[in-house]
């Protein structure tokens, strides 16, 4: 006879250590970066495209920091899109912003 000690398994204290895919969050990221590159049009009409004529290399580098920004966000937060997305769209939208005004002197 085995000296055994039976063990109950317990199906809800286990948490997941890494969510699924990044896909989600990168998907976030992506989309925030397009609302933030609205936002200067709407505030400013069309006189932002003559701005981004000549700065555009600066913006487009913030279209794969906001990609690794919503991935990075997604896998700190485990997964939760509840939270993942207003806090990607806000740190992405914060760094367009300070980009922005950084290059525009206001």
């Amino acid at each position: 006879m085995q000296n055994v000690t039976p063990m109950l398994a317990r199906k809800d204290d286990t948490t997941p250590d890494e969510p699924r895919s990044s896909l989600p969050g990168g998907i976030v990221g992506f989309l925030s970066y397009w609302c933030a590159l609205a936002i200067p049009f709407l505030l400013y009409g069309s006189n932002t495209l003559f701005f981004f004529l000549y700065t555009w290399p600066f913006f487009l580098a913030l279209l794969p920091v906001s990609v690794l920004i919503g991935i990075m966000l997604s896998m700190a937060l485990r997964g939760n899109l509840l939270w993942t997305t207003p806090a990607t769209a806000l740190v992405v939208i914060s760094l367009f912003w300070l980009l922005f005004s950084f290059l525009s002197g206001w």
